[in-house]
């Protein structure tokens, strides 16, 4: 375990055993020795407060007995762990990507077309594939060539081809066709309405085609 998962475990584990003492306070009974040590290292990056002689005699008081360590996060180490816990996971390289997954780099007005149609998800007949909206929160951007890079299976592929077909179909073209060119998938509602879970795709094709 790395450093900062063994910070995060550490932080976790105050988090919950002082939600569920109801004063959020970890005791001294709690952690063993060497989770205590951790947390004194935790205490000089200011992610955690140590119980001073006030704070440890009314907690003696209502445990009915001598405490004699105490912890709790201090808001920065609330913030940390809030964070640790939601943090974009480390990219993937190409070897261990996955064999069913590709590497796809999108420019970003590619990229803020996807956010906006897995950010429909809920009002959406065809919804983004499974996984896809975790891909798009997750991606990293290779800044020197103004990239979003992104590891997609194949029915993620489409999906993000639907999205940009949406995008091309309320007023901007060039990036469902970047897509189509680079990666060779489009969406085509003739060819999803013979896929029954597709069905809505086809129907916004024949109310688009004016768009056009």
């Amino acid at each position: 375990m790395r450093n900062w998962e063994r910070a995060l475990s550490v932080l976790e584990a105050l988090y919950e055993r002082g939600q569920a003492a109801g004063h959020g306070w970890t005791l001294d009974t709690e952690l063993l020795p060497a989770h205590q040590q951790q947390v004194n290292a935790l205490e000089n990056q200011g992610l955690v407060e140590l119980a001073c002689r006030e704070d440890r005699a009314e907690l003696s008081a209502l445990e009915g007995r001598p405490v004699r360590w105490a912890a709790r996060l201090t808001p920065y180490g609330h913030d940390t762990l809030a964070y640790g816990q939601s943090r974009p996971r480390a990219e993937p390289s190409p070897c261990n990507a996955g064999l069913n997954r590709q590497l796809v780099e999108l420019i970003p007005s590619q990229m803020a077309a996807l956010r906006v149609f897995v950010g429909l998800a809920g009002q959406l007949r065809v919804a983004p594939a499974d996984g896809l909206a975790e891909q798009v929160r997750t991606a990293s951007c290779d800044h020197g060539i103004k990239r979003w890079r992104l590891y997609l299976t194949q029915e993620q592929m489409e999906s993000v081809a639907y999205g940009l077909w949406l995008h091309r179909m309320t007023g901007s073209a060039p990036e469902a066709n970047r897509f189509a060119r680079e990666y060779g998938v489009v969406h085509s509602p003739a060819r999803a309405s013979n896929n029954p879970s597709a069905a809505g795709a086809a129907a916004e094709g024949v109310s688009g085609r004016g768009w056009r």
